[in-house]
This record gives C-alpha cells, sequence and structure tokens, in this order.
C-alpha cells in the first residue's frame, strides 16, 4: 500500500480517534504512519484536514469547543515530538515574527514557526493573541514581516483589523497569512489586506525569502 493510499485509510479513523478525546488512539495511529511518511506530509495530509473538518463541524454546530480546542493540543503535544529540530543561520535579517490570531489552533503556526526555523530564520513567535495586542507588538518590535495563521472563518476576517489598525499607527509590515479559510476562499487574503498567501507550511520560506528580496 502507498503512503498516499495509508493516509487516506487512516483519515476517518483519525478523526474519529480526535473527536473522542482518545490520545493513545490518535499516538498509535500517527506512529504506524511515521515510519512510512516524512512528518511534514503527515502532518499536512492527515492533521491538518482533521482538524480543518473539526472546525467546520464546530461552525455547524455539530461539536462542541471543547472538541476544538481539545483535539487541537492533542495534535500540537504529538506534532512537537515529529517536527525537525531548528537549524537557526540568518542572524541579519528584519524582524519576522508570527502568531495565531484569536484562534484556537496552534497547529498550522507551530508547523510553519518550525519550518521557517529550520530554513533558517529566526522568528519570534507571539503563539496566540488578540488583535489589539498584536497590532501593539508588532509596532513596538518593528516587524518587518508578520505571518497571521488561522482555522476559523470569523478569526480570518479579523486580518483586516489588524492591517487597519497597523495602517493608522504608521507602521505597515509584510502580512502573510495561512489558515482554511484561505484555502476554501482564494480571494480572502487580498481582501483582508494580506500581502501573500501560504497554502501548506513548506510555502512560508519562499514566501518570506520573496518578500525580503523585494524589501532589500
Amino acid at each position: 500500500m502507498t503512503a498516499e493510499r495509508d493516509i487516506d485509510a487512516q483519515r476517518n479513523v483519525f478523526l474519529e480517534a480526535l473527536l473522542a478525546i482518545d490520545r493513545l488512539e490518535v499516538r498509535r495511529l500517527l506512529e504506524e504512519l511515521v515510519s512510512e511518511i516524512s512528518p511534514v506530509i503527515m502532518v499536512e495530509q492527515l492533521i491538518v484536514p482533521a482538524l480543518e473538518v473539526i472546525g467546520e463541524r464546530w461552525e455547524q454546530g455539530d461539536v462542541s469547543l471543547a472538541q476544538v480546542y481539545m483535539s487541537g493540543r492533542i495534535c500540537e503535544e504529538i506534532v512537537d515530538t515529529l517536527l525537525p529540530a531548528a537549524n537557526v543561520q540568518q542572524q541579519r535579517q528584519p524582524v519576522i515574527a508570527i502568531a495565531v490570531l484569536e484562534d484556537y489552533h496552534m497547529l498550522g503556526k507551530r508547523m510553519v514557526y518550525a519550518t521557517l526555523r529550520s530554513g533558517g530564520f529566526v522568528v519570534s513567535d507571539y503563539g496566540r493573541i488578540d488583535t489589539d495586542n498584536l497590532v501593539a507588538r508588532v509596532v513596538r518590535e518593528r516587524v518587518a514581516i508578520l505571518l497571521i495563521s488561522v482555522l476559523m472563518l470569523p478569526s480570518a476576517l479579523q486580518v483586516k483589523a489588524v492591517r487597519q489598525r497597523l495602517d493608522a499607527a504608521g507602521w505597515r509590515p509584510k502580512i502573510i497569512v495561512g489558515g482554511a479559510p484561505f484555502r476554501f476562499d482564494r480571494q480572502l487574503w487580498q481582501e483582508v489586506g494580506a500581502d501573500a498567501v501560504g497554502y501548506t507550511a513548506s510555502d512560508s520560506v519562499g514566501l518570506v525569502t520573496s518578500l525580503l528580496e523585494a524589501s532589500a
């Protein structure tokens, strides 16, 4: 059986294990797959799609907020042990920061953060943060490139407020957005005032590199 078929066969089982908040079953399923495929592929093709389905079901009222939160936490804990260690080499660069904007899932942010660090970038991790504190911190720390990760549509729409508030403060960093809402609506990133969008964690290195080269 190919790696792709392995993932397809496990996707529904994995989803049900997350909804049941069954840490042991989730870990067992992932440990079975990790010997066959790379952790990055497993995260992008199995874990992230499952969390997106859970997010959609929450918006439809079919799952609880506790299930949304706990499924994300379980995945974060396991993925932290799977993603590659940082290999920071670039010390002279503009300030780069990453944040989860008013959302509960940290996994997408963790993936992008790990990818950028492994690619040699120094990145400030703001964790989960609201609009007011994000704007204040970006202005205070003179962030040049801001990556924002979201899972839910309301959080994605808040990016527009972040852009407007930063403009009003006289500071205009490049904003890269990512997450399920931007994959479902390919024009949304432009509508909220972002400068670029990433559809997978692996996109992040190329996007950041291009923005840095353009501003050099």
